[in-house]
């Protein structure tokens, strides 16, 4: 498998498409910083907050995470390396498991920008907001305090427990991708998705029992509010919630795999 992993990092590194993918995340992650920044000022109408909303980490890494799953699976169901990669007596399996796992890192790598800009604003001191249209790292930016150097253990717990959330929120992107073989549509269903979720976690404050669904999963709210301030018992479970939801999403991609014929 570590084969495989590095097969597609290599091909990764001398893609435009992930350098594209970067220099998008860091801009929108800066975009948003001066958005938040401004704000509060009053130089923006408190109006902007949607369009800010837009450049957010949770509104940007569901459209890319998508597209990640499109140019791993797809792209490689496109050209047969995938079958190639079968042919040549890997199980469907250790081919999966190695795309999840590529999978899961470029997803990392697209949000360290969001992590790096929103550390590096709040150890600026100043005040940011975005009205109520926080999620994610937009939260922890907007939650209000500084970050210290004493802070620092704290900060890089918010970001990992962060990223895990992400990366198993966008994990249901690989069964889909599968499945459905087209990256455009893999990218459409990963964001309406994601906005599905958004819906029903507002309106699991009203229906306790659509808020203990929701608890089991990464779209659990309690989850993509982590701050600084969060305890480490719920970060620890937004974690563990996480990993098995990625396990679960992981054997789905499996059975879809499996019925897969390749040609």
């Amino acid at each position: 498998m570590l084969n495989l992993i590095q097969a597609d990092l290599f091909k990764l590194r001398k893609s435009a498409a992930l350098k594209l993918l970067l220099a998008i995340t860091t801009v929108c992650a800066a975009v948003m910083a001066v958005f938040a920044r401004l704000i509060p000022d009053r130089n923006l109408d408190a109006a902007a907050t949607g369009l800010g909303f837009l450049f957010s980490d949770v509104n940007v890494i569901s459209i890319l995470g998508g597209v990640t799953a499109g140019l791993l699976v797809c792209g490689d169901l496109d050209n047969k390396t995938i079958h190639d990669a079968v042919a040549n007596g890997y199980s469907r399996f250790t081919v999966l498991a190695g795309k999840a796992a590529v999978h899961s890192l470029l997803i990392v790598l697209l949000l360290l920008p969001y992590a790096v800009i929103t550390w590096i604003a709040l150890g600026t001191g100043a005040e940011f907001s975005m009205g109520s249209a926080a999620i994610g790292f937009l939260n922890v930016l907007t939650g209000g305090g500084s970050i210290t150097a004493a802070d620092a253990p704290k900060m890089l717990a918010v970001i990992l427990t962060l990223i895990i959330v992400y990366a198993a929120q966008l994990s249901i992107c690989l069964p889909v991708a599968f499945w459905i073989k087209k990256p455009v549509i893999v990218v459409a269903i990963a964001y309406g998705f994601s906005m599905l979720t958004g819906q029903l976690m507002q309106l699991s404050a009203r229906l306790p029992v659509l808020k203990q669904v929701l608890a089991v999963t990464p779209y659990g709210e309690n989850y993509i509010f982590i701050t600084p301030a969060t305890t480490a018992g719920d970060m620890l479970t937004a974690i563990l919630v996480s990993t098995g939801f990625a396990a679960v999403m992981l054997g789905l991609s499996y059975l879809v795999f499996r019925r897969t014929e390749l040609k």
